[in-house]
């Protein structure tokens, strides 16, 4: 298949840049696959479509503060570095911006505690880095680093805590998994009042699922590996869930890669971790998911490629199509879809 035969075409008045207050009052476009009706609603309306038969994943990793300038020793020359995997205590891939400043042996200050050295040179600005710092990293970058907010939003975030979900926990993605931003926890309180299980998984997220696809051939693009975790808690839930034939409900595409990353042949879960580059694209055949809540995403992307890998490629673009002429607002910030 062709990167081409996922494109669609969106104003871009539509790109949402701000988050709508509160987050569930975003729209939520539901799209039942076997009758192929489409209804407008509400995110809060998500409860009405969950019963106790349902279990509800979500990836409750949290958004590290990725994005630090620092200044080249010599020239005072500065450049962006985007921190999307950490490698060990001091070594991290990075995205430098511009990346012709930041070549091997290159060192760079970003104030009084911190400073890096690039070790390798990768594609497309990636490096490799190893700081050097004086105290606690993870401190240091909570008063330096900014939200690493997605190139094509361009407002300020006033709030740092609304590119974050309310129940992220683990410390180390450099974007946020946005389908469970339109989560409150009041929402969360009703739907587990209507005996609907959450079943939280880990995924960092990093270039893997945001990276473009810069190849003809899909089959050609190579996905960024990605951490994954499954504690023994949540393999035990998700395992009586499928036991039970429970409809298994993914908040996100990085949720169904945890999920089909680490499903075994017996089609149960047990506690795990890992390393996933999986791409999933048509005519991908899903082993773990039956419904899935997503935001809308970018033209041509592997995350649209999933999308079309679960619902069918002409039907997720003529979801697009409707959604862009009922003005939905979309991407990070943006409204979602229920496909079931």
């Amino acid at each position: 298949m062709k990167t081409s035969d996922f494109y669609y075409d969106l104003p871009e008045s539509l790109i949402a840049q701000t988050p709508i207050e509160p987050r569930d009052a975003s729209r939520l476009l539901v799209y039942n696959r076997a009758t192929k009706q489409i209804e407008h609603k509400h995110f809060y309306d998500i409860v009405d479509y969950l019963t106790e038969n349902d279990v509800l994943i979500v990836n409750d990793t949290k958004v590290i503060p990725a994005r630090i300038f620092g200044a080249l020793q010599g020239t005072g020359g500065k450049v962006e570095f985007l921190l999307h995997k950490r490698l060990n205590l001091t070594d991290w891939k990075v995205l430098c911006k511009p990346a012709k400043k930041a070549k091997i042996g290159s060192r760079f200050i970003f104030g009084d505690k911190l400073s890096c050295t690039v070790t390798d040179a990768g594609d497309m600005g990636e490096r490799t880095v190893r700081f050097a710092f004086d105290g606690v990293f993870e401190s240091i970058l909570s008063e330096i680093g900014q939200a690493p907010l997605p190139p094509y939003i361009h407002e300020k975030l006033k709030d740092s805590s609304r590119y974050q979900t309310v129940y992220a926990k683990h410390d180390g993605s450099c974007a946020a998994p946005t389908a469970g931003l339109h989560f409150t926890p009041e929402l969360l309180d009703k739907i587990q009042e209507k005996g609907v299980e959450i079943i939280k998984v880990l995924l960092h997220v990093g270039l893997g699922t945001f990276r473009p696809v810069q190849v003809e051939s899909i089959e050609e693009h190579k996905m960024h590996s990605e951490y994954w975790q499954i504690t023994e808690s949540a393999a035990k839930s998700l395992n009586r869930a499928i036991l039970a034939k429970k409809r298994v409900i993914c908040v996100g595409t990085t949720s169904v890669r945890v999920l089909e990353s680490a499903i075994k042949d017996n089609g149960l879960f047990e506690e795990s971790c890992g390393e996933t580059s999986i791409f999933i694209y048509p005519p991908y055949k899903f082993k773990a998911v039956d419904a899935l809540i997503t935001n809308f995403h970018l033209p041509e992307s592997t995350l649209i490629m999933l999308v079309s890998a679960f619902c069918g490629k002409e039907e997720t673009l003529a979801v697009y199509r409707e959604a862009v002429k009922s003005k939905y607002r979309f991407f990070s910030f943006g409204d979602a879809c229920y496909f079931f």
